[in-house]
């Protein structure tokens, strides 16, 4: 067996039932009252759980186990969500968190976790005085309660309620017997791989014996649930029967009056068992203890299961990475494959580098929509950030999340996490005020902190913006002078968005104490470090008394995109196709110099209008003398503006190619393609020259 394989599966399932209670916790603390989002954690918690046993985490398990106890009691509505349950639940999902990674580094997922352990136990005992409802003691007022004929299960008011409503709204409602092997060495691992495979399609609402108790192999060889799903009885008792050591598996499906009766622990429960649903007689007749039939059943039943195959598979990163290299070399080899074609001029060798080309352009859409991910992966983790640096701080912050399902390569979706950690915890500390400074300013007493995703031509742009007091601009400056980061002459130029910008000179800091959310005199200079490392770029508006919002541009993809080819005297450039509007001629009567701008006019309005040949200095091309000159207008966001060219060469799917070390960053310049004839093409990024 290959341990690595299955420590990896373990590792990336247990991170994603992590994110789900952390996301689902924090749902649970607006609508404290809601038992559906209970059931959620409470299951996830319990796979969790089941998952680290099996691998050997006992550390892992055992805190799992002990968040179970105390969810049980709140699904059960024997207890009620307190601030004090939520911050302790909170914390053991840290520590969870980070056993994981201990796990993930190569550790054996051991912590000291004996001071939370605590706090759960003594919620669980009700040392902290917690709101019951009820009794709290089964058997109570408000339970039904039965006779305990060894196979019917104790239901309260609130699970027979769930189960009739069910059965009511048209869902399939059954009572479930399972037994396993009289030589099972592992009792348990068997219950838990039926639980599991339960859980997959339906809800288990209660058991006996208790989960607690056939994880601690308290049972004899069999135990009983009550469940809902929309499988049928048949379907369901051939996928028990599939796994192994289990012996037999007994599968009713309920009506009202069945209900009754098997929850009345009364003699009817078994009778309810033999007249289950005549779908499931066949696969019974199978179970009837044999080893060598059921083992018959099991292969033949295995075909018409009736289980959901997985729709989705882990690819290493890895492997999308040298899959997308060996393609860029064949979008390369294409793009000759056709010069030559176009120079050879024969019909059958350009119909087979036209399909060449159809089916490559295929493959190149799947290629790119592997690499990309929704940015929702990044943001999923910030809410419980904001919750804790609020509560830390003692402010009130609502966290307003846009453009999550923004989509972006997963190369810089890995990156740009830690750069937005400390853009929010820079909004949340700095930008948001105090509590009495907000009130004091006419404002709300909640701050606001947004964090908005979208696209733009070929970028993506990342917004965090709050409503706080706003960046001082004189502090600023009078910091940068006292650090000598710019001198009293220097100082005295700057505009309000360049002193803005010395936010991010190494070792800048505003703050005034040091403390562990921000501040600690590394100020921003990472987080434009790691930007600028993407290709990306920072920038900053601050209005003082009103706000202060931080962009980050990143390329959508640092690979393959669509452009146009365009000539500029002796020199070809690309730009993003999806940053164009449209191409036209414009004559030169036409250009108008306003306040110093050049402008055309465009669709009822104004735009500046620039020429490449002077921007990038080309020498032998200028349009200053042609009556008519190409333009293309290009769009970053809802702003316009039109670039001049000499000619169209056409529309081609360029690979991207990183200029590398040796050069400086060249504004404008987003990077270089290898054309078909084997030219290098520089690729024109419009935003750069879109104010």
């Amino acid at each position: 067996m290959d341990m690595n394989q299955y420590l990896s599966m373990f590792i990336d399932e247990s991170n994603d039932h992590l994110q789900s209670l952390n996301e689902n916790m924090l749902e649970l603390e607006n609508r404290p009252d809601d038992l559906g989002i209970v059931q959620v954690i409470f299951r996830s918690a319990h796979t969790l759980k089941g998952m680290a046993a099996t691998m050997g985490f006992e550390d892992l398990s055992s805190l799992t186990h002990q968040m179970e106890n105390v969810l049980d009691l709140v699904r059960n509505e024997k207890l009620k969500m307190q601030d004090f349950i939520f911050d302790t639940l909170f914390q053991s999902l840290d520590a969870l968190q980070s056993m994981v990674q201990d796990i993930t580094q190569g550790g054996e997922g051991k912590e000291d976790v004996s001071s939370i352990v605590a706090s759960l136990q003594a919620i669980v005992r009700g040392d902290i005085a917690p709101s019951v409802s009820g009794q709290g003691n089964a058997g109570k007022t408000g339970e039904k309660t039965s006779t305990g004929t060894g196979s019917a299960i104790q239901l309260d008011e609130f699970q027979y309620s769930v189960l009739e409503q069910s059965i009511t709204e048209g869902h399939k409602v059954m009572y479930i017997e399972v037994a396993v092997r009289e030589d099972c060495q592992l009792k348990a691992a068997r219950a838990y791989l039926v639980f599991d495979l339960l859980e997959r399609y339906g809800e288990i609402v209660k058991s006996h014996p208790s989960v607690q108790e056939i994880e601690q192999e308290q049972f004899d060889r069999s135990f009983s649930l009550y469940y809902i799903t929309q499988k049928e009885a048949a379907e369901l008792q051939s996928m028990i029967m599939n796994l192994s050591e289990i012996e037999s598996a007994q599968v009713a499906l309920l009506d009202h009056e069945m209900l009754s009766q098997v929850d009345s622990g009364s003699r009817e429960a078994a009778a309810v068992l033999e007249v289950a649903e005549p779908a499931a007689k066949d696969a019974k007749a199978a179970t009837n203890g044999k080893p060598g039939k059921s083992e018959e059943h099991k292969g033949s039943a295995r075909p018409s299961a009736g289980a959901a195959p997985s729709r989705t598979i882990r690819v290493d990163i890895d492997r999308l990475d040298v899959l997308m290299n060996l393609f860029s070399e064949l979008l390369i080899d294409r793009s000759r494959l056709e010069q030559l074609a176009y120079e050879v001029k024969r019909s059958d060798l350009t119909e087979t580098v036209e399909h060449m080309s159809r089916v490559s352009s295929d493959l190149q859409n799947i290629v790119l929509k592997l690499r990309m991910v929704q940015i929702d992966s990044v943001f999923n983790r910030f809410p419980r950030m904001i919750r804790d640096l609020a509560k830390s701080l003692d402010k009130k912050i609502d966290l307003v999340i846009v453009g999550a399902e923004t989509e972006l390569d997963r190369t810089v979706i890995d990156e740009i996490g830690d750069p937005l950690v400390h853009l929010l915890r820079n909004a949340v500390d700095h930008g948001v005020e105090s509590l009495e400074e907000r009130i004091a300013a006419g404002k709300p007493e909640t701050g606001t902190v947004q964090l908005r995703a979208f696209h733009s031509g070929n970028h993506v742009f990342i917004e965090i913006e709050d409503d706080g007091h706003g960046i001082d601009r004189d502090k600023v400056l009078a910091k940068a002078l006292k650090n000598g980061v710019v001198t009293e002459s220097e100082a005295k130029a700057l505009t309000d968005e360049q002193v803005f910008m010395l936010l991010f000179a190494p070792g800048f800091s505003t703050a005034e104490v040091i403390s562990d959310i921000s501040g600690r005199g590394v100020g921003l200079d990472v987080v434009k470090t790691k930007i600028e490392s993407l290709s990306g770029v920072v920038s900053v508006e601050s209005k003082l008394g009103r706000g202060t919002k931080f962009s980050v541009q990143l390329p959508l993809t640092l690979s393959i995109i669509s452009a146009m080819l365009i000539k500029v005297g002796s020199e070809k450039y690309a730009i993003p196709l999806s940053s164009i509007v449209e191409t036209g001629l414009i004559r030169r009567e036409q250009i108008r110099n306003v306040h110093g701008y050049t402008m055309i006019p465009y669709r009822d309005s104004h735009i500046p209008l620039m020429s490449l040949s002077e921007l990038f200095d080309v020498r032998d091309f200028d349009e200053k003398s042609e009556e008519e000159t190409e333009i293309v207008v290009v769009r970053k966001g809802d702003r316009l503006a039109a670039l001049t060219v000499e000619d169209f060469i056409g529309q081609n799917e360029i690979v991207i190619k990183n200029l590398g070390k040796y050069l400086p960053i060249i504004q404008g310049v987003a990077g270089a393609t290898i054309l078909g004839d084997g030219q290098v093409a520089l690729i024109i990024d419009p935003n750069a020259f879109i104010k």
